[in-house]
């Protein structure tokens, strides 16, 4: 019979506090993921590391409030009352107070217009953006709408919402940025990067763009996709969503395969 894992201690005075208790039911309530919404009491014990006394203690509790529910057939999945509270916290939730104070830490950083996407049938919509107070810059305005087939922002929109993808999305996807040179205007160049939201799904492009001899630089350009990278982590996490494939593009990302990624 195989040993269990490793359990945390047992209680004392300090971790029986309510802030203890709270953090182990959270744990429980984190160890559910959209691939795994059923457990059963062991996979639970294994994945929060608490003795199985402790979680069924727990599971009791926070069956009572609605956050599980046990299933006829002995599982544990997650209650109706998470999905109350989502709905709360969507109906409070706006997207420009997580975007826009990113946008304007890229913008600062890269001294280059920051703006963020969406896509609008076959047309990308600027909901947010950001522009540097150098004279010289790639200036957009809120509300304006450009071909989805063309700019960097149009890729990453395409890349995660098509079914069918042209080899050149497919490597967008996998890669997770895009870059552009001259596409849209003949002096300006951008970069973009997916965020995503609780379910995978895209929310968004978050794109920064300047002009072609400023940005089009390759140090410059891999800068560029690198804090993109960056804030694309901080704005899936606010949004719920998993940043395990931004932070490994992030850790991943060469000089060379951004260069690389530029057309002749």
């Amino acid at each position: 019979m195989p040993s269990d894992p490793p359990m945390t201690a047992p209680d004392t005075a300090e971790s029986s506090s309510g802030v203890a208790v709270l953090d182990r039911a959270f744990s429980i309530l984190g160890a559910f993921s959209p691939t795994d919404d059923r457990l059963t009491l062991t996979e639970l014990s294994k994945r929060t590391g608490l003795y199985k006394s402790t979680v069924l203690r727990l599971l009791v509790a926070l069956e009572h409030g609605g956050f599980i529910r046990k299933l006829e057939d002995g599982l544990y999945a997650v209650g109706p009352q998470p999905m109350r509270l989502a709905a709360i916290y969507q109906r409070s939730f706006r997207v420009d107070s997580v975007i826009e104070p990113l946008l304007a830490e890229l913008s600062a950083a890269l001294n280059e217009t920051a703006s963020f996407y969406v896509r609008a049938a076959e047309r990308r919509l600027v909901v947010s953006r950001v522009e540097p107070a150098r004279a010289v810059r790639v200036s957009i305005r809120v509300g304006e709408d450009f071909d989805i087939r063309h700019g960097a922002a149009g890729k990453v929109l395409l890349a995660f919402t098509e079914s069918e993808l042209q080899p050149d999305m497919v490597a967008v996807r996998e890669r997770l940025w895009a870059t552009s040179y001259g596409e849209r205007d003949a002096e300006s160049c951008a970069a973009s990067v997916p965020v995503f939201g609780a379910l995978g799904e895209l929310k968004g492009a978050l794109t920064v763009s300047g002009p072609l001899s400023r940005l089009g630089v390759p140090q410059a350009m891999h800068a560029a996709v690198g804090a993109l990278l960056d804030m694309a982590v901080r704005a899936t996490i606010a949004f719920g969503g998993n940043p395990a494939r931004l932070l490994t593009a992030g850790k991943h990302l060469q000089l060379n395969s951004v260069s690389a990624a530029r057309p002749d």
